[in-house]
C-alpha cells in the first residue's frame, strides 16, 4: 500500500511543531512497509490537491493567514472535489479555522473562509487567548480515546456542530465550551498543537486508516500492524496526571 500526502502551505502554516506530525505520519507508515510520498504546495503552485489521499494544513499567527487566504480560496473547487472523492482532511488551528465560515483576526479584521462547515471563528476580547496543556475525551468512528495536546489561540469558534471531543482539561473551541475540534468523518480539525500526531498515535494510526480508505475501501483500523507505543503511552499518563493534580 502507499499514502500520498499534500501538505499545504508548509513554509507559512508551520506553528508549533506542525513539521512533527508529518515527521510521524511518515515514520508511522514505513515502521508498517506503507510507502508514504510527502508533496508540499504554497502560493502559486499548480496541483490538483484531488489526486492525494491526505490533505494537511497546520497552524499559522493571522499574519501567515492574511497572506495565503486568497490562494486558498482560489483552490476552493479543487478541494471541494478532493472531498467528494474520498481525500480525508487534517486541520490544525489557523487552518481549522480557514475551513470554516471567516475568521476576526485580532486587529477585528474579517477574513473570509472557505465555508465548507457552518462554524466561524471570532477573536478573544481584550487580547484574551485559550493557552496551556489540554486533554480531551473522543470518538473516532467508535474509537473512544483520550487526547492530549497544547493550546495556544486568541480565536473562539464557535457553532460547531460536529466536535471532535469534549474538553477534560483546558479550553478547546473557545473559553466557554468544553468542546474541542471539529470531526465529520472525512474532515478532523483541532486547535491541538503540541505538536499533536508524536502525543497521540491512536490519532495518527487513525488518520493513515481514514486515508488509505480512499484507495482501499476495505481496509479497517485493525488492519494496520501494532507497533510499540510503551514510550508514547508513558508520557501522555504522565501528562494526565499532571492536569488532573491542579
Amino acid at each position: 500500500m502507499e499514502l500520498n500526502v499534500c501538505w499545504m502551505y508548509h513554509d507559512i502554516m508551520d506553528l508549533y511543531g506542525d513539521k512533527g506530525n508529518m515527521m510521524v505520519l511518515k515514520k508511522r507508515c514505513l515502521d508498517r512497509g506503507i510507502q508514504i510520498k510527502i508533496d508540499t504546495l504554497s502560493i502559486k503552485d499548480e496541483c490538483d490537491l484531488s489526486t492525494y489521499d491526505l490533505l494537511f494544513l497546520g497552524g499559522g499567527a493571522d499574519k501567515e493567514q492574511k497572506m495565503l487566504i486568497d490562494d486558498l480560496l482560489s483552490r476552493k473547487e479543487n478541494i471541494a472535489k478532493a472531498m467528494n472523492e474520498n481525500t480525508f482532511i487534517l486541520l490544525i488551528c489557523g487552518g481549522y479555522q480557514l475551513f470554516g465560515q471567516y475568521y476576526i483576526s485580532a486587529d477585528n479584521e474579517k477574513i473570509e473562509g472557505l465555508k465548507f462547515f457552518d462554524y466561524y471563528t471570532e477573536t478573544g476580547s481584550n487580547g484574551t487567548r485559550c493557552i496551556g496543556n489540554i486533554a480531551i475525551e473522543c470518538d473516532l468512528d467508535g474509537n473512544k480515546i483520550t487526547a492530549v495536546g497544547f493550546e495556544n489561540h486568541g480565536g473562539q469558534t464557535r457553532n460547531v456542530k460536529t466536535p471532535l471531543g469534549h474538553v477534560l482539561h483546558g479550553y478547546g473551541n473557545s473559553f466557554e465550551g468544553k468542546q474541542e475540534g471539529f470531526y465529520n468523518g472525512q474532515v478532523l480539525a483541532t486547535y491541538m498543537h503540541g505538536p499533536l500526531l508524536p502525543k497521540n498515535p491512536e490519532i495518527t494510526d487513525f488518520v493513515i486508516y481514514k486515508a488509505l480508505k480512499k484507495r482501499n475501501p476495505d481496509i479497517t483500523l485493525q488492519d494496520l500492524a501494532p507497533l510499540d507505543d510503551t514510550l508514547e503511552h508513558q508520557a501522555k499518563e504522565y501528562m494526565l496526571k499532571r492536569l488532573s493534580s491542579k
